[in-house]
């Protein structure tokens, strides 16, 4: 097992996520890593963290890369949010990424857990998703 593919896991989501139409009507180019300069204000999406396991087998070395996508907004209700996570969702489960090390065997949705943050003001949906890579 090898932590050696979780940097082109992460360019590839972040170039995919940056190329959807769809999901560029609704953040435009706000897509992170950490929280923007300033709190982050209007709807944005954060990549990370993520937890990785080992799967390799007598065929290979590989791993499974569960990492998180947040939607976060200072939108009042869930709506504008909700819109966000469905594009991220469509956006990557089942995606083919080209890595730039390794090969994404699959991509797919785990969960999410919608809420709101601050005083009634914020919301924040996190999506799960399980990537299998192979060495």
């Amino acid at each position: 097992m090898s932590y050696a593919v979780a940097a082109a896991l992460q360019a590839a989501v972040f170039a995919r996520l940056q190329a959807d139409g769809g999901l560029n009507a609704l953040v435009g180019a706000a897509i992170y890593d950490a929280v923007p300069p300033g709190s982050g204000t209007g709807t944005f999406l954060m990549i990370g963290p993520e937890d990785v396991r080992d799967q390799s087998d007598k065929t290979g070395d590989g791993a499974e890369h569960r990492f998180i996508v947040s939607v976060v907004t200072d939108a009042a209700g869930f709506q504008a949010a909700k819109a966000a996570a469905v594009a991220v969702s469509d956006a990557l489960v089942g995606a083919d990424l080209a890595l730039s090390r390794g090969r994404l065997v699959s991509l797919a949705f785990l969960r999410a857990v919608a809420r709101r943050t601050g005083k009634d003001t914020g919301r924040r949906i996190d999506l799960t998703f399980r990537a299998r890579v192979e060495m």
